[in-house]
């Protein structure tokens, strides 16, 4: 029987490592989306890059990170960072660039400056499509930081792989079911933000 509190280490150390790369992905992938919007070369390298590492195995890029960086929880952030990142600028972009070209000629027609026009209809045109990218990049997280507990990330991971190990159905559960928990937590949280955030005209 797997200890209650051994659990509650686990999964908040499971909630850090995940959403602090998540975090790092958002920081990095929304700007470099709107940089695209201004480069077509920038946004081809962009799309095309991130079609290509969809591609990739999660357990593949986990592998790779090892030689170059090490173990540890700051490799594995980065492990994660790179696999959650690609989704939401690819979402980012597209949510961003599939705007009407008459809404951007009106809003410039009226004055409005490039800034006002990516906060008044650009981001919010682009709120559905950001919002699956992120929700998308967070179950990834989520799911990738019990595979980075290999390379000593800690966490749930710990738990299902020190299970498999010993044969122990408890503590394979005890790591996995708290896992799946995040990630319905995940889907529920972001959709219902998604609809309290998305323009009612945007709404079906």
């Amino acid at each position: 029987m797997v200890i209650f509190s051994v659990i509650t280490d686990a999964t908040v150390e499971h909630i850090i490592l995940a959403y602090s790369a998540l975090f790092v992905s958002i920081v990095i992938a929304i700007p470099l989306a709107f940089a695209s919007l201004y480069s077509t070369r920038l946004a081809s390298i962009v799309i095309k890059f991130a079609n290509l590492a969809q591609a990739v195995p999660s357990f593949a890029v986990v592998a790779i990170v090892v030689p170059l960086i090490g173990i540890g929880f700051t490799p594995a952030v980065i492990a994660i960072m790179l696999r959650a990142l690609l989704p939401i600028i690819k979402n980012t972009y597209i949510g961003l660039s599939n705007i009407d070209p008459l809404f951007i000629e009106y809003a410039k027609g009226i004055g409005l400056t490039d800034w006002q026009i990516n906060r008044y209809i650009r981001i919010p045109n682009a709120y559905p499509a950001m919002f699956a990218g992120i929700k998308f990049a967070a179950i990834l997280a989520n799911s990738i930081a019990i595979l980075t507990a290999i390379i000593g990330s800690g966490g749930l991971g710990e738990l299902v792989f020190e299970g498999l190990i010993a044969f122990n159905t408890d503590k394979i559960l005890a790591g996995a079911l708290p896992a799946i928990i995040l990630a319905f937590f995940i889907d529920v949280s972001f959709s219902i933000l998604e609809r309290i955030l998305t323009p009612v005209y945007l709404k079906s």
